[in-house]
């Protein structure tokens, strides 16, 4: 299994060592790695000098002299990759440790559902903190509703978010988006796709980008037995007023707009089909 990894750094000294381990370490998987760093200013590109020896000739280091975002570092390394046309390209987070297990359960569903088009695992802390990676469409109200400081409407925000199993036993299924930190992509997809939005700084990159999926055909789907380690930042809630924050909100803008939907995402649903395609 050929796969090609974009893994963007951003002053990653923390994280970036075990990441880049953990994919070295891969026995049934073929990796090629790119990774774009954006800027860091502390010890994140010597750690990523250290660990290419262990990848030997699989990997590639790009870099910008400053954070230019998530959108136009990916996809400079998205297009590298489909050059050599893996199997799959894997968009992967910094803060991730990844299996071999993870990948051979995903490519197994993949197989078994040629009508996925990206796939995506359940990710969880070290510490044992599950992540909810897969996700309903974004809406203002939910987004209204999170950032309240009502402790009870917030947890309605929550519950808006959340993508149900169509049955207890189900291996895998078709959800709205998947979170980034991890997606496993038929290479395919980014032609009849697109590559990520470029207006977009910071986010929601990720559900804009599923919601094209899901119009050029293909289905997102969500794997809970496939495990991968996320020991995820969450840097937009570490300050109320931030420029991620405010990017935020503008890239959700940027998608409402673009979409043509605000308080409900049901037409993007008709438009994709994508209640009839869970079955």
């Amino acid at each position: 299994m050929d796969i090609g990894f974009v893994i963007l750094t951003w002053n990653s000294e923390k994280v970036i060592g075990k990441c880049l381990r953990s994919i070295a370490a891969l026995r049934a998987v073929r990796p090629y790695v790119i990774v774009i760093d954006n800027g860091s200013s502390d010890g994140t590109l010597d750690i990523i000098r250290e660990c290419r020896r262990e990848l030997s000739d699989r990997s590639v280091v790009l870099r910008y002299l400053k954070n230019v975002g998530t959108t136009v570092s990916r996809n400079v390394g998205i297009k590298r990759l489909l050059e050599r046309q893996p199997d799959y390209i894997c968009i992967l987070d910094s803060d991730t440790e990844v299996n071999d297990g993870a990948f051979l359960t995903l490519d197994s569903e993949m197989k078994a559902h040629p009508g996925y088009g990206m796939i995506g695992p359940t990710l969880v802390t070290s510490g044992g903190v599950v992540q909810m990676s897969a996700r309903a469409f974004p809406t203002a109200l939910e987004k209204l509703f999170k950032a309240c400081p009502i402790a009870s409407v917030q947890a309605k925000g929550e519950r808006m978010e959340r993508q149900e199993p169509p049955s207890p036993d189900a291996a895998s299924w078709s959800v709205d988006y998947l979170m980034s930190a991890c997606w496993l992509v038929r290479p395919e997809v980014f032609d009849k796709a697109g590559l990520l939005d470029e207006k977009i700084f910071y986010a929601p990159e990720d559900a804009e980008f599923c919601i094209r999926v899901w119009k050029a055909g293909y289905r997102v789907a969500f794997c809970p037995s496939a495990v991968v380690i996320h020991e995820w930042q969450r840097l937009s809630r570490k300050k109320l007023f931030s420029r991620l924050n405010l990017e935020h909100i503008k890239g959700l803008a940027h998608m409402f707009r673009k979409h043509r939907y605000l308080v409900s995402a049901d037409s993007i649903r008709r438009d994709t089909d994508t209640e009839g395609s869970r079955q």
